[in-house]
């Protein structure tokens, strides 16, 4: 299981993450997407950091596959049941890795971006979306842009909403975050419970 961060990076949210998928029996790897451990507090550095990986679809790319790279390597990795889930920006990379066909069988989006300029190839590739009903950074029309685009490419997946739930809904540092930056963010804990058992349902189904 791969977890691709927030765009604030490998802080201790991701790392909990990673520690409640092992918790569950899967080899847990969280993605350092901007190398060297590196992780930012505040929404300004943080959005230059992730900007690149919206432009550029590779860099993403490279560093999925480095971390790929890594687990090939433990002997007792399952390297044909594998997947990816991503929170906020890491939800966004994660169904890139999805748009480009790398080898997993499902991926999985908390709260994250919907539409990034990567056009999807023809795949086997499983998604789930986990979306706060009332997030603001994903408007309905990106949500309909997505569906049809998965739709024309035939590629199968399933969308959630979660009612009264905003961006960064996982996240239970978010509601400070949001008072802090005044950004729309907050968490739910209905809906943090609820997308996590979505996800264990998903993951059981693909890995079957």
């Amino acid at each position: 299981m791969f977890i691709i961060p927030e765009w604030w990076g490998m802080n201790d949210y991701v790392k909990r993450r990673a520690e409640q998928l092992a918790g569950l029996g899967y080899m847990a790897v969280a993605i350092d997407m901007y190398g060297d451990g590196k992780v930012v507090d505040n929404p300004d550095d943080a959005g230059k950091l992730a900007k690149p990986f919206y432009g550029n679809a590779d860099l993403a790319k490279q560093s999925f596959e480095a971390a790929l790279k890594q687990v090939q390597n433990i002997q007792k990795a399952n390297k044909t049941k594998m997947a990816a889930i991503g929170y906020c920006f890491g939800g966004a990379m994660a169904l890139n890795m999805a748009r480009i066909n790398e080898p997993l069988k499902g991926v999985v989006s908390f709260h994250g971006n919907l539409m990034s300029g990567v056009k999807p190839v023809a795949n086997n590739v499983s998604i789930l979306v986990l979306n706060g009903a009332d997030d603001t950074f994903v408007s309905k029309d990106e949500i309909a842009s997505f569906k049809k685009e998965m739709d024309s490419a035939k590629i199968q997946y399933k969308f959630v909403d979660y009612p009264g739930a905003v961006h960064s809904f996982t996240n239970p540092d978010a509601t400070e975050t949001g008072k802090k930056y005044n950004m729309k963010v907050a968490y739910n804990e209905a809906a943090d419970k609820a997308s996590w058992e979505e996800m264990k349902g998903f993951l059981n189904k693909i890995f079957k």
